[in-house]
């Protein structure tokens, strides 16, 4: 469920996006008044499908956050780095209306993980043994070898949204933004669970 509330930002920013390229009279209507309260530079019709979608993720963004401290729910240090970022990076493709920071905005985050878990080990403390804590145990190799592949798989998923979005048509980066990001974190996040279902910790174990 958690997966799913981390992605709604993404699935509503590639259904917007698709709506706005086939409505876009109607996208152009709702897009044009916020467009117009922060940017200077003339609306062009072809921008308007990425800037919905980018006010949209924005918005979205923005809600879940207020939700979540309604209900007294923690934030995680991510979300608020989420937050930053697509309100600094959205923020500068509406102003400038150039998609080309929202695209880059992918892969900032995903360094920015990466980097997250390298200072959390570099503390001594594992983040994927943090969280899992109290559901899995694990022997100190494994909870090792996981944070180190969660660390190359953000790395590897922000040269990928790099080499898309800078190679191919916007289509095809929102096309991956959705299907590539998810399909990939689900078949990783599988594979983490095969990994752990087989080194799980027995009574007695110290290491493995």
């Amino acid at each position: 469920m958690k997966l799913l509330l981390d992605f709604l930002p993404i699935v509503l920013f590639f259904v917007s996006f698709k709506w706005a390229g086939h409505q876009p009279d109607q996208a152009l209507a709702l897009i044009a008044p916020v467009v117009g309260a922060v940017s200077t530079v003339t609306l062009q019709a072809s921008q308007v499908p990425i800037l919905l979608a980018t006010v949209v993720a924005i918005a979205i963004t923005v809600v879940q956050i207020v939700v979540q401290r309604l209900m007294g729910k923690p934030v995680e240090n991510m979300q608020w780095v989420g937050l930053a970022l697509i309100v600094v990076f959205g923020g500068a493709t509406l102003v400038f209306q150039n998609e080309t920071f929202i695209k880059l905005k992918p892969t900032v985050l995903y360094v920015a993980m990466a980097l997250g878990f390298l200072v959390a080990y570099a503390l001594r403390k594992n983040p994927v043994e943090l969280m899992m804590k109290g559901q899995v145990d694990l022997p100190p190799a494994a909870w090792g070898k996981l944070l180190w592949s969660w660390v190359a798989f953000f790395l590897l998923m922000a040269v990928l949204n790099v080499l898309v979005a800078y190679n191919f048509s916007t289509d095809i980066w929102v096309d991956f933004k959705l299907f590539g990001s998810l399909g990939a974190t689900i078949l990783f996040v599988v594979g983490q669970g095969v990994y752990m279902s087989k080194h799980m910790a027995t009574p007695g174990d110290n290491a493995q």
